[in-house]
């Protein structure tokens, strides 16, 4: 074990460690071979997971937020978590070792504290970047909101999306990668620096509030390569060899003036590089043949990264000529999905590629960061026997990747690809992964059109009348808080500590206070709660068959929002009904409307570790008609309101534009299969959040859903400014008027405001009132006056369009 002789504490998060390296090195995951200085092929790990094994650092997160805990205290967690992934990479045998891939909330906003970019309202003072500021950015707080978070790329990830204008002044205001650098050099373990590269971080950033939105970010890029100047002359001081750029908007379809952008940004940071190897990193698809000639003809470049799993077309352009003396980082172990690598297959392709760049040049690698999946296989006690061997997490991928090193190398292991070949074979032919009534069932929806019979209009007409409900209605979308008492309760039940009656008297009796409480609000259409839920899509998964679950999966979803994906290995049906008690029970407490919560199937989808051994249409439409059943029952059961979520449509978007068409019509498809049965006089609603929506907004539309609510807070309202001129929206539509991930409660003034502002923009008789997500990380001492603000916003508007509500 390495001996840790002092600790002192550095500016923003950063903690140095005197250790005494240890004369050797332990072998994990009982793999027989032996790290060498001599060998050929090299191992790379784009990025690792920073949540550490059982979610430690969203404890030590949250601990600091509530003032149960010191900064002190929150850096020290985080350096021991720092120091466990570096020393197992190191003894693992990966020689191109990642840092700076930790964060404390995200790397995008890592980035903007190191470029200074700190919006105005946050009061920064131009010195080093300390918690409160990098915090306040991230969640806000009372004075002022968080900044934008969106998705990253096609993932689960999202990001805080910089917000930048010719107003900002660019500094060198936080030091945090060369000073993690140095941290892990004090372990004993060289690493590579990892940056976002210049031109992604401005092609993914935003124009500031105030700011015209036809200004272009890119423009900046003069103003914030000086400060990455000194960033490299840090580094170079510091002894590192290598830097890795992650510049993943390289897959994109980029323009001319994108793709130059590249090229003079790596001739202006040429100067920079002397004494340094430079790696340019790629990921989530293919480059394209411009890109690839653009990104293969950069100066001062050592080393280029590849998506080889995502991106299998870029394998031809490689084919088709690499640049001689480059170092070629193959990701051929995906870093996106949790199936064990097929070695053998990837053995053929890295051989492939060896015999043109040299073996010398090949270096072994993940196709993206490890972020996005979870953490160790180790910790899955309880997970199916006949499904564990099929699977590989982060740390399994290390190993996956120093494996095929070693094989290229003539040093393979036989036994381990022997395993490996076993588990392949075995999931082929598991009698699990088929059910052939459920294929049958989705060849029969092959060449139809599922709607409902009815127009948008005509059904809004029809439920009207039935609920009854004033203009500028409010509701929610879904959650409410779930406090440490109530989690208790599912975990107890589920470990046989209390008997089902118990079970079901504690969630009836804390519906029932939601229930009261949302009638007190006088809000309009109601919702359970799901205090009985667990997660979105974990819940659903749990009940439907060819799903499989961990203990411990955690994933990163943003600062320390963990999600625990469920694993679709098999064909997909619902054998019983899932939710018709629970809403049935909720919908008997009151007589306003309660929403019946569904989460629609390319959520489920997307928000699970996908089967790779089909195309994802099928999985899609599997689920799809396992929902539709339970749509069916719940309209039988007397549920007027049915909410189907889609919070992850977009995000399952191609990144390639020549790909979206497709994607967008099975995937509208399979919500509308879902409530294609159902009468006028149900309303289905659904929830999409985290999305720009403007480019696939005519795919919404044919989702054909009576109610759309839409994450737009963060936002301003740019959201519903960029709506096609003379688009006529005839569903109902909910922007979210305030910030759920934000502890600050929103004043009734403020949100009048912003109601007034979505009046401007939309027809009055078609906008619905709610928060732009789910209310269950929240607390109900900011939930209360939150929703209480919302309501006395609503009605305040209603007053000033000259429409009193109706009478109940």
């Amino acid at each position: 074990m390495n001996q840790v002789s002092s600790i002192t504490f550095g500016p923003y998060g950063s903690l140095y460690l005197s250790v005494k390296r240890p004369t050797f090195l332990r072998c994990t995951h009982h793999l027989h071979f032996h790290t060498t200085s001599t060998r050929a092929v090299a191992s790379h790990i784009v990025g690792l997971p920073r949540i550490g094994p059982k979610r430690e650092l969203k404890f030590s997160l949250e601990s600091f937020w509530d003032g149960k805990s010191s900064a002190e205290e929150l850096q020290k967690a985080a350096a021991g978590l720092r120091s466990s992934i570096w020393k197992q990479l190191a003894d693992a045998g990966i020689q191109y070792i990642p840092s700076n891939t930790f964060s404390y909330y995200d790397q995008m906003l890592d980035t903007t504290a190191m470029l200074g970019a700190v919006p105005p309202r946050y009061g920064w003072k131009h010195s080093e970047i300390g918690f409160e500021t990098y915090f306040s950015m991230a969640r806000g707080n009372a004075n002022v909101p968080a900044m934008e978070m969106t998705k990253w790329f096609d993932t689960n990830y999202h990001y805080i999306v910089p917000e930048l204008g010719p107003h900002i002044r660019f500094s060198y205001a936080s030091h945090k990668a060369v000073d993690e650098f140095k941290e892990a050099k004090a372990l004993g373990v060289d690493t590579i620096p990892v940056l976002i590269g210049p031109v992604s971080y401005l092609l993914l950033s935003k124009p500031a509030r105030g700011i015209e939105q036809s200004f272009s970010p890119l423009s900046l890029l003069r103003y914030i390569l000086p400060v990455y100047k000194e960033v490299m002359a840090e580094l170079r001081a510091a002894g590192a060899t290598w830097v890795q750029f992650d510049e993943p908007t390289l897959v994109l379809d980029l323009d001319a003036n994108q793709l130059e952008a590249f090229t003079h940004t790596y001739s202006e940071l040429e100067s920079s590089f002397s004494g340094l190897n430079v790696l340019i990193e790629t990921y989530f698809s293919d480059v394209t043949a411009e890109a690839y000639k653009t990104i293969t003809s950069l100066k001062g470049v050592t080393g280029y990264g590849f998506d080889l799993v995502r991106g299998a077309k870029t394998l031809d352009l490689i084919k088709g000529g690499f640049p001689t003396g480059k170092h070629l980082f193959a990701g051929v172990v995906d870093g996106r999905n949790i199936w064990a690598n097929d070695l053998a297959s990837s053995v053929n392709i890295l051989q492939a590629l060896e015999s043109i760049v040299g073996k010398d040049k090949i270096v072994v690698s993940t196709s993206c960061s490890l972020l996005h999946t979870a953490v160790d296989l180790e910790n899955e006690t309880k997970l199916d026997k006949d499904i564990k061997p099929w699977l590989a997490f982060a740390a399994q991928k290390v190993i996956e990747v120093n494996a095929l090193a070693k094989a290229l190398s003539g040093q393979k292991d036989e036994a381990f690809f022997t395993a490996n070949a076993a588990a392949q074979a075995s999931r082929k032919s598991s009698p699990r992964v088929t059910n052939e009534a459920v294929q049958k069932a989705v060849a029969a929806l092959k060449g139809s059109d599922h709607r409902r019979p009815t127009n948008v209009s005509t059904r809004l007409d029809a439920q009207q009348k039935k609920l009854n409900l004033p203009i500028l209605p409010t509701t929610t979308i879904g959650s409410f808080p779930q406090t440490m008492d109530l989690r208790r309760v599912p975990r107890e039940y589920k470990d046989k500590k209390i008997s089902e009656e118990d079970y079901v008297n504690a969630m009836k009796e804390e519906i029932n206070k939601v229930v009261k409480l949302q009638e007190e609000l006088d809000i309009d259409v109601l919702v359970h709660g799901e205090p009985e839920r667990n997660d979105m899509v974990e819940y659903f998964g749990e009940q439907l068959s060819g799903f499989a679950f961990t203990s411990n999966g955690w994933v990163q979803s943003y600062g320390s929002r963990c999600v625990k994906p469920p694993i679709i290995y098999g064909d997909v049906s619902r054998p019983d009904p899932m939710t018709v008690f629970w809403s049935s029970l909720a919908q008997g407490m009151t007589k306003r409307p309660m929403k019946g919560m569904l989460t629609g199937p390319v959520t489920l989808m997307n928000w699970s570790f996908v089967r790779n051994d089909q195309p994802r249409f099928e999985t899609c439409y599997q689920i799809a008609l396992a929902m539709k059943d339970e749509v069916e029952d719940l309209e039988k059961a007397g549920i007027t309101v049915i909410q189907i979520d889609e919070p992850a449509l977009r995000e399952g978007l191609p990144l390639r534009k020549a790909e979206q068409s497709l994607y967008l019509d099975w995937a509208v498809h399979s919500f509308r299969i879902t409530n294609c049965s159902v009468q006028d006089t149900t309303q289905i609603h659904t929830h999409m959040c985290y999305s720009n929506f403007n480019d696939i907004i005519h795919s919404i539309i044919d989702m054909d859903a009576d109610v759309i609510t839409i994450k737009n807070s963060k936002s301003d309202e740019r959201l519903l400014s960029v709506l096609p001129e003379g688009l006529k929206f005839g569903s109902g539509i909910g922007p979210g008027v305030y910030d759920v991930h934000s502890p600050r409660i929103p004043s009734d003034t403020e949100l009048s405001v912003k109601i007034e502002n979505i009046v401007k923009v939309l027809e009055k008789n078609i906008i619905w009132v709610n928060p732009d997500c789910g209310l269950k990380t929240r607390k109900y001492s900011e939930v209360q006056p939150a929703l209480n603000n919302m309501v006395t916003a609503a009605k305040y508007n209603r007053k000033m369009l000259g429409t009193q509500a109706s009478n109940r």
